[in-house]
């Protein structure tokens, strides 16, 4: 019997997965994204674009299309997707697995601040330096727009909305990047604080130890909790493991 697998994407790591599926006979695999990027990379198998309409729209959709399985395998700040996911898989009585690389330590030498939030990141900004480097994606410049005195550097795939802040220099750039590329946009830039979330993984490392080689605070924003009960694998060969793949599904 063939399984249907639902990967809800957007990381290296879903679409490290999408292929791993889509090259097992007998496996079906849906990526779903959330539509945020406009031209996304290439996908093995199906793929979907935009929301489900929230916890229930999602649920009914596990039901319509046969879904055996659902993987989240979303970017570590995706809170409600993930929300949505747990309470949907519930539901329909489907496995809910949640894929999510290891988030990243400070070492020796690094100047870390752990903030909860972006708003704790923006008050906590002021004290550190008035030249800013915001890694934080397009989508959370609001949190910053109402600080007048530094000036931002706003490194982002696409460019973001307003509101942001008054004072901004946009890159547009996509990873992964070397340590040389982060030293160089640093001094480049005279950047004397680094502000980004912890997404863990290679990709985008590279600032860290750049950082940490030039002595600059950097304002680190934890991830959000995931839901009561799940628990989360830590890479593509973890999500298959649990899913069972080198032995007949126990769901199907």
């Amino acid at each position: 019997m063939s399984a249907h697998v639902l990967v809800l994407g957007g990381t290296t790591e879903a679409r490290e997965l999408a292929a791993a599926l889509a090259a097992r006979p007998g496996v079906r695999v849906t990526s779903s994204l959330a539509g945020r990027v406009s031209r996304p990379a290439a996908l093995a198998g199906d793929v979907r674009s935009g929301g489900f309409g929230g916890a229930d729209g999602l649920a009914a959709w596990l039901a319509e299309h046969a879904v055996d399985a659902v993987v989240d395998a979303t970017h570590p700040f995706a809170a409600g997707i993930t929300a949505n996911a747990a309470h949907a898989a519930t539901a329909a009585g489907r496995p809910l697995i949640v894929l999510r690389r290891p988030g990243w330590r400070p070492g020796p030498g690094d100047r870390w601040h752990s903030v909860g939030s972006l708003a704790e990141a923006a008050e906590l900004l002021p004290r550190l330096g008035g030249r800013v480097l915001l890694t934080t994606g397009r989508l959370g410049l609001a949190a910053f727009a109402h600080l007048t005195g530094p000036h931002f550097v706003v490194r982002s795939v696409e460019p973001p909305a307003p509101p942001m802040p008054p004072d901004i220099e946009l890159v547009l750039a996509r990873g992964p990047f070397t340590v040389t590329d982060e030293l160089a946009l640093l001094r480049e830039h005279r950047i004397d604080v680094l502000v980004t979330k912890d997404s863990g993984g290679a990709a985008t490392a590279a600032k860290l130890t750049a950082a940490r080689r030039l002595g600059l605070p950097v304002v680190v924003v934890r991830r959000p909790p995931l839901p009561d009960g799940v628990t989360a694998v830590p890479d593509v060969a973890g999500a298959l493991e649990r899913l069972g793949l080198d032995v007949p599904l126990p769901w199907s």
